[in-house]
């Protein structure tokens, strides 16, 4: 089996449902929860590796579903990268939240759709920034590629959060985390993270 096949089933092992049940006291009876009352609760859910952001503005929650009958909730999530190591941490954090509702929970990876940075939502985007990570697509050079003096660039621009000079470089593809890179501003002279655009 190729390297290749070997990850992609690492993936679908790693993709398996965690699930929660939550006994309910006798005679109690609860409201079944709406879509809008899961959304809120899981904007409390932070993502492991990047604090600052909840799964909700990460843009991973892909469905949601609640049983009109039983009232059992369903998430289904996008994982940002192949093997994300954060991912069961992710899948156990949203069940452990939702089982405030009292219904049982259900959280699934799915490779339905591939995520991509475009999910990240502006108030994302913002959290990122005054975190000094510089979020995806915040390239300068706009939709020619082209820089000053018509030459063509081979990697976009990426401004830096500290001080939002364009002069920066990348340092090293591999961040502390398979989603991020190591950038350097020619200016302030700070090193900085990116979020790689996917």
């Amino acid at each position: 089996m190729s390297e290749a096949g070997v990850q992609i089933g690492v993936a679908r092992a790693r993709a398996g449902a965690v699930t929660r049940s939550v006994p309910r006291p006798a005679g109690a009876a609860r409201a079944v929860p709406d879509e809008a009352a899961i959304r809120g609760a899981l904007r409390g859910v932070m993502d492991p590796e990047l604090p600052m952001l909840s799964v909700v503005d990460l843009g991973i929650i892909h469905r949601l579903a609640v049983d009109a009958v039983t009232g059992a909730i369903t998430v289904e999530i996008l994982p940002t990268f192949v093997g994300c190591p954060a991912l069961e941490l992710i899948k156990a954090s949203i069940a452990e939240r939702l089982s405030e509702f009292g219904r049982p929970v259900e959280v699934v990876a799915t490779f339905e759709i591939p995520w991509t940075s475009e999910r990240i939502s502006p108030n994302g985007r913002r959290a990122l920034s005054a975190a000094g990570i510089a979020p995806p697509g915040a390239d300068s050079a706009g939709s020619s590629g082209l820089a000053a003096g018509g030459l063509i660039e081979l990697e976009p621009r990426v401004p830096c959060p500290h001080c939002g000079s364009r002069r920066t470089a990348l340092e090293n593809v591999f961040g502390p985390t398979p989603c991020r890179t190591i950038r350097h501003c020619a200016d302030c002279r700070q090193p900085f993270e990116a979020i790689k655009p996917v």
